[in-house]
């Protein structure tokens, strides 16, 4: 009897993925946990290996294919490996094969659409977006699918239930023709206007509606200030050499941005804290969220318990979730959580910027490039290493005040990095 592969729960908010690339083909040997196919959560990309050594026999689902939690997505055989070569079927066959099946309804004459049993319906709503639906008291038959073979997506039931609900009729409607799918947007090019249509990842997909959902929420207000960047610079430049021979790692920014962080929010515990319902939750220790760029995508993996963690584990921490989200290797529960989040521009030449707080955190701290400019010293003009910083709150739980005081002390750490060690 076939092994089934089937799609693992991945987190309690991830009820849906997207198949990535198949590492093997339909007829390939594949030995016990070997990866078989990468997936894309809404989080993280994650891979799967098989679960018994044996000949991979069919892929149900194939490259960009939507699937939940649980579903079957191949069949192995098992068994030892075969003596001889085995016909291949490559995976976007198999996807091609996949595809004819799910269209292969559409075909059907209009009465026989018309006799569709329930259960054929619903098994085309993906169980995040049955149970959006049902809280909202939508008819699945009203709603437009988007996902594969007509599928109604976790996206197409938040849509909807986002919408006015119509005025009641004052005589019974006609039964609803079920809607046909939409068809993905058609690319028009020309000699030299080219265009390129493809489909949003599920990270891309949760990180706009989170975005927008962030300033639908939430009162973001942004602050600056401008921190002079001698003193640190030259603290680095004077013993990055013997840092990097005692830790093996480099003296970076972020490590004395990380430690003033948690000594502003120590002083301003309201830029650590979050609005649950009507209460606020002021959490006394400090997990820092750092943004990476990853190779889908911005990830902010976390440093637990920053308070508890010196210049070296810090700067080793941040260069590993760097490496790995380059190759798409962060864990999922490295993503979760956070009470605050520490964003670079600077490192993309960002001058100044405006960033956008992650729920349901209440605070961000954007840093951006430093650059030489001029400056009052003493009554005189002369040229600095300047950093702007911004800071965005949401309004509802942190005062003007406790903001501006929050990169006051930013820019006095800074400034002053032996307060850090001195914890003055």
């Amino acid at each position: 009897m076939p092994v089934e592969l089937k799609i693992p729960q991945s987190g309690e908010s991830i009820t849906e993925v997207q198949i990535g690339e198949w590492r093997k083909s339909a007829g390939d040997y594949v030995e016990m946990d070997e990866v078989l196919v990468e997936i894309e959560t809404d989080k993280a990309s994650m891979e799967l290996p098989a679960p018994v050594s044996g000949t991979l026999t069919k892929i149900l689902k194939g490259n960009g294919a939507e699937a939940a939690v649980g579903d079957v997505i191949a069949l192995i055989e098992e068994g030892k490996a075969p003596a001889g070569k085995t016909a291949k079927k490559t995976a976007t066959s198999a996807a091609a094969e996949s595809a004819k099946k799910e269209a292969a309804p559409a075909a059907k004459p209009a009465a026989a659409a018309k006799t569709q049993s329930k259960q054929q319906t619903d098994a085309k709503v993906m169980p995040s977006a049955q149970r959006i639906l049902s809280q909202a008291g939508i008819e699945a038959t009203t709603v437009e699918g988007t996902g594969p073979g007509g599928r109604i997506t976790k996206d197409d039931a938040q849509q909807a239930a986002a919408e006015p609900a119509a005025a009641p009729a004052e005589a019974p409607a006609p039964a609803a023709v079920a809607p046909k799918p939409l068809a993905p947007p058609t690319a028009v090019s020309s000699p030299g206007r080219e265009e390129e249509v493809v489909p949003m990842t599920p990270m891309r997909k949760v990180i706009a509606r989170n975005l927008v959902n962030a300033q639908q929420t939430a009162a973001l207000l942004t602050t600056f200030n401008e921190v002079d960047m001698t003193t640190v610079m030259a603290l680095r430049a004077r013993w990055k050499d013997a840092f990097l021979e005692k830790t093996g790692v480099k003296l970076g920014f972020m490590s004395f941005f990380v430690k003033a962080a948690v000594e502003a929010l120590k002083d301003c515990p309201g830029v650590n804290s979050r609005i649950e319902g009507t209460h606020i939750i002021y959490r006394k220790y400090f997990d820092v969220g750092i943004a990476v760029g990853g190779g889908r995508g911005l990830v902010v993996p976390i440093l637990r318990n920053a308070e508890n963690l010196n210049f070296a584990d810090i700067e080793k921490k941040i260069g590993d979730f760097a490496k790995r989200a380059q190759a798409n290797k962060i864990d999922l529960s490295e993503l979760q959580g956070g009470t605050f989040t520490i964003s670079n521009g600077g490192i993309y030449g960002s001058m100044l910027s405006t960033p956008i707080v992650n729920p349901p955190q209440s605070g961000i701290l954007g840093l951006h490039a430093i650059q030489q400019r001029a400056v009052v010293m003493d009554g005189e003009i002369v040229a600095r290493p300047m950093m702007y910083v911004a800071l965005t709150y949401d309004h509802r739980i942190v005062d003007g005040r406790e903001a501006v005081t929050f990169l006051k002390r930013i820019k006095d750490v800074i400034e002053n990095p032996e307060r850090i060690f001195l914890e003055i």
